[in-house]
């Protein structure tokens, strides 16, 4: 049943109307136990709920909805390998790239076995490159999920990436981007990974194509073994000159690629032990997503969480704060993880929404924020939703700064909620303002597995409520198709046939 044709939707609805009086400090001060009633553990991440502007009655109408909207069974589908990529017709199976070796039967027994052919001499790959002396420079030339993926992993998990090896991410057609990071570089000790699907990519291939041109007009030689692509199409990459490839399965989404062969930076950044543990970290969320009682279900709270926020409580975009500087991409990944999932207009069935799907996702690493925009989460107009995420242990020794750095954690939260009282106005602070912590002990590679899978579930959780294909992104085709004719009107100034406004664009380029 669509969502906004439920019970549970009509009773939501009567009980937001109704709820526009909640105050937190009041729920806190009728409750002491408010905490741990809406606090929760899941694999390697502890979530603090409790700053929500919900109550247990509010939860358990989002659990009806879950359960009218039929979530579980679309997530018991996605799991059977059932093609729910209803446009495509393709399997969502992700998941399936962190599940053990031989641990399914049936009809998944064969694509699990694939999965480890691939991964195996992926991270055997990786382990002779972090033990090439003679490289020290690994190049990722991507776009979307084949770059911020791994470039976030990357950078999340400085602390156990191999000294003596440095990373660089490519993906913005800008050649700004590629030039800056070529100009230090000296061919015969870098290796770049060139990762596209099908091998067609424009930006990519046009930054391999320079990465290539530059790799040989310095005098660079043996072109495969300083170039290994990360691709379906094979064929395609032995053109180019590339003998090594890794592929990857049309039922991957590119945002959801970190797991397969495209992880191949992250692989050799942190090891094969390494990434093998991301992949624990994140399968040990995919059992939980599946086993624990929807009320208990980490994904599956926050998921609705979301749904509440947009939906009835008029909140179109949520904010996004690691307070640990290894996750300054963390916001960038989420963007995409939700944005292109559920930024749909239609239902699965091509029908027209009547309500709100994904919300805006934004943000910084606190405290840089907390200089910035934190001034608006405070006292703007508009009430946006804070997600803080914080790391107990730090992988430092300064002491003085990780105490100070989880000080203001818990302080931003605090004052977003209790405010402050001024009769002037200018340092009134309302408070009342929802956020949520999520607590790793350490910033490791399982505990970063567990976060990603986490966040791919509840994004699953909200697009499996407004009955959307999370798992397609038709929106992303029209402005590349429209760049070709732009392209190649550029060179004649011909403006024939355009819109006014884009002709006029156009002109400007031949004054």
């Amino acid at each position: 049943m669509r969502c906004d044709q439920t019970p549970a939707w009509k009773a939501l609805t009567a009980h937001a109307a109704q709820a526009t009086g909640f105050d937190l400090r009041t729920a806190f001060a009728q409750d002491p136990s408010r905490a741990e009633t809406l606090s929760q553990n899941a694999p390697h991440v502890f979530a603090d709920l409790s700053k929500n502007l919900v109550d247990t009655a509010t939860e358990a109408l989002l659990q009806d909805l879950a359960e009218q909207t039929g979530v579980a069974a679309h997530r018991d589908a996605m799991f059977r390998g059932e093609p729910i990529n209803t446009t495509e017709d393709r399997a969502v199976m992700h998941w399936l790239l962190r599940q053990p070796e031989g641990s399914l039967g049936g009809d998944l027994a064969g694509p699990l076995a694939q999965v480890h052919a691939t991964l195996q001499p992926m991270l055997a790959y990786a382990e002779t490159i972090r033990a090439d002396a003679q490289i020290t420079d690994v190049v990722n030339i991507g776009i979307g999920g084949s770059d911020l993926g791994p470039q976030m992993v990357v950078l999340a998990l400085q602390d156990f990436v191999m000294p003596g090896k440095r990373f660089h991410f490519v993906s913005n057609v800008d050649g700004h981007e590629l030039s800056a990071v070529l100009a230090p570089l000296k061919p015969e000790t870098t290796l770049f990974v060139v990762a596209s699907k099908s091998f067609t990519t424009l930006d990519t291939m046009v930054n391999a194509r320079s990465a290539l041109a530059w790799f040989r007009a310095q005098g660079g030689a043996h072109v495969a073994r300083h170039f290994v692509a990360l691709t379906s199409n094979v064929a395609a990459a032995a053109d180019f000159g590339i003998t090594t490839t890794f592929g990857f399965w049309d039922w991957v989404g590119g945002r959801y690629s970190v797991w397969s062969a495209i992880g191949l930076p992250v692989a050799i950044a942190i090891g094969a032990q390494g990434f093998r543990d991301l992949l624990a970290g994140a399968h040990a969320m995919d059992q939980h997503f599946l086993a624990a009682p929807l009320a208990q279900n980490l994904p599956v709270r926050l998921g609705l969480l979301d749904v509440w926020y947009r939906n009835f409580l008029n909140c179109t975009s949520r904010s996004i704060a690691p307070y640990h500087s290894a996750l300054r991409r963390w916001p960038a990944f989420l963007q995409q993880l939700e944005m292109e999932s559920n930024g749909k207009q239609v239902d699965r069935h091509g029908q027209p929404l009547t309500y709100g799907t994904s919300p805006v996702l934004w943000g910084e690493p606190g405290t840089n924020g907390q200089h910035a925009y934190f001034q608006m989460l405070h006292q703007g107009t508009d009430v946006v939703p804070l997600e803080i995420i914080a790391v107990k242990k730090p992988s430092h020794h300064l002491a003085e700064h990780h105490e100070l750095l989880l000080a203001n954690a818990i302080a931003q939260a605090q004052a977003l909620m209790l405010g402050k009282a001024d009769e002037g106005g200018h340092k009134h602070f309302k408070g009342n303002r929802p956020s949520t912590f999520l607590w790793l002990d350490e910033l490791a590679p399982a505990s970063l597995g567990a976060l990603i899978a986490l966040q791919e579930h509840r994004v699953f959780v909200s697009g499996a409520v407004w009955g959307i294909n999370s798992f397609d992104q038709w929106g992303v085709e029209l402005g590349k198709v429209l760049a070709q004719d732009i392209r190649s009107r550029m060179r004649t100034g011909d403006g024939v046939g355009l819109d006014a406004s884009t002709a006029a664009l156009l002109k400007v380029l031949t004054l």
